[in-house]
């Protein structure tokens, strides 16, 4: 059975097929698709209908390509949910974390609860866009007619299978986790008005769910196709099929957000961890993921749109190149660029806030983005190292934001790390070696990052001579003016 990898991201998706020809892994990309979420009422939404049946043509295309039989994996991002009435049926649409009902839900919660009595029992860092955030602000009434809370792709699988589980890579984004029970912490439950019955099993990655039920969809012609539960937080994927195979490597998983981290064996749960807001998600394989979240290409893509420039993607990099760097500081984890409704105006009024140089045209903003991205990179590799008490030699950018090489420089000259970007598709191989885990074609991760290692060609980036230390005192100097 030939593996399926769907993969969907906050801005698209795609079906990938993976093959091991000659002790090496071959992939293929069958369909790719758009994802957004639409507004109604105020209110954002993703269209989880329409993801269902994007994931169904995928899949008829990958019978039509000549392969009837397969196993599937589905990753997505995180943190987003969907509810189930006592029927099985969603109750409402599926609300976008960038919505902004949860902007001051952290404050209401932490009154009654300190951040840090939070960050002890779960270990994971404080976002608005967190679960936990957004049960809060859910509608009660919808709530108590709640029988089950699925998490996306666990939703997915549902449709597909009619088995319903939480596998634990995305359910530990909720901050609902115990980190030391490995079970839903009921306190924290209870002030935000659910019950663990409302949750279906918590499940590891890399076993088995069920059949695709062929029959509920009669209008597509479908292979034969066994689910698996990989790790379906797209970020813990991502990681998966990083081909790492020295020691002391950090990866940067770059995309609509950068997730910068390292992979560890125990969580790091100190007041270094807290203060620094690193995140301890759990990885596949009973590993924990120490990152921190950063505002990433999320910023750079919303530019371009807003623009609506003749220039490409490329040609933009190319005017970037062109602009004089490190003309404006700013720290775009700020909760402005969450989701606002200009990002020019945002990045251009953070500039005036500072009594810095406004950027205004395409290869002015984009180098301000790229400049400071590299830098907010470059701080959080530091923050790593003294956190872990280790050195870190290598970084590894995977993700679509890895295609920008200039980035790529930028933050090797920044970081004074050697980078290593590739391969592309890292989040969908990932994917692909957890359901060769679970069918028993591959021992472990280990040994799948060796074939990975095998199979890719990596490209290299070594810093180059660069006044890193006043760049980033003057990063620090501009943004600690922003309350």
């Amino acid at each position: 059975m030939v593996p399926v990898a769907i993969d969907i991201g906050a801005s698209s998706g795609k079906i990938v097929i993976g093959e091991m020809i000659n002790e090496k892994l071959s992939i293929k990309e069958i369909y790719r698709f758009e994802n957004s979420f639409n507004i109604k009422n105020g209110t954002l939404y993703w269209n989880i209908d329409y993801l269902l049946k994007e994931v169904l043509k995928g899949l008829q295309l990958v019978k039509k390509a000549g392969y009837d039989r397969c196993t599937v994996g589905i990753d997505t991002w995180a943190v987003d949910y969907v509810l189930l009435g006592d029927d099985g049926k969603r109750l409402k649409e599926v609300v976008s974390y960038r919505d902004n009902r949860t902007k001051n839900t952290i404050n209401k919660l932490t009154k009654r609860i300190s951040k840090k009595s939070i960050y002890k029992k779960t270990g994971i860092q404080f976002m608005p866009i967190n679960t936990i955030y957004q049960l809060y602000e859910e509608d009660k009434t919808v709530l108590e007619k709640t029988n089950q809370i699925l998490m996306v792709p666990d939703y997915l699988n549902y449709r597909l299978t009619g088995i319903s589980c939480m596998e634990t890579t995305n359910a530990s984004t909720t901050q609902l986790l115990n980190i030391k029970s490995s079970q839903f912490d009921d306190t924290l439950m209870g002030m935000i008005g659910v019950k663990r019955s409302q949750f279906p099993q918590l499940i590891e990655a890399g076993n088995v769910l069920g059949t695709l039920k062929k029959q509920w969809f009669p209008e597509f012609d479908l292979p034969h196709c066994q689910i698996i539960n990989i790790a379906s937080h797209d970020t813990a994927s991502a990681v998966v099929g990083i081909p790492a195979t020295n020691k002391n490597w950090a990866y940067l998983s770059s995309g609509t957000w950068s997730l910068l981290g390292v992979e560890l064996e125990k969580p790091i749960i100190n007041d270094a961890a807290f203060k620094g807001n690193y995140t301890n998600e759990w990885g596949a394989c009973r590993t924990f993921r120490f990152l921190k979240n950063i505002m990433g290409m999320w910023i750079f893509q919303n530019v371009i749109k807003e623009l609506e420039s003749d220039l490409e993607y490329e040609e933009l990099i190319v005017e970037a190149k062109k602009v004089k760097p490190f003309q404006q500081y700013i720290n775009f984890n700020d909760n402005r660029f969450l989701n606002p409704e200009s990002m020019v105006d945002s990045i251009q009024t953070y500039c005036k806030e500072t009594n810095q140089i406004v950027p205004k045209t395409p290869g002015e903003l984009s180098a301000c983005i790229f400049n400071n991205l590299a830098i907010i990179y470059s701080i959080a590799i530091e923050e790593l190292e003294n956190i872990t008490n280790k050195t870190i030699d290598h970084l590894y950018i995977v993700g679509g934001g890895g295609r920008n090489m200039f980035l790529n420089q930028l933050t090797a000259n920044l970081s004074g790390k050697k980078v290593l970007v590739g391969p592309s598709e890292t989040t969908s191989i990932g994917n692909i070696i957890m359901q060769l885990i679970a069918k028993r074609k591959v021992t472990g991760i280990q040994e799948g990052r060796e074939i990975i290692s095998k199979s890719f060609e990596l490209k290299e980036f070594n810093p180059e001579e660069i006044d890193r230390k006043v760049i980033k005192s003057k990063f620090f100097e501009v943004t600690r003016k922003i309350p």
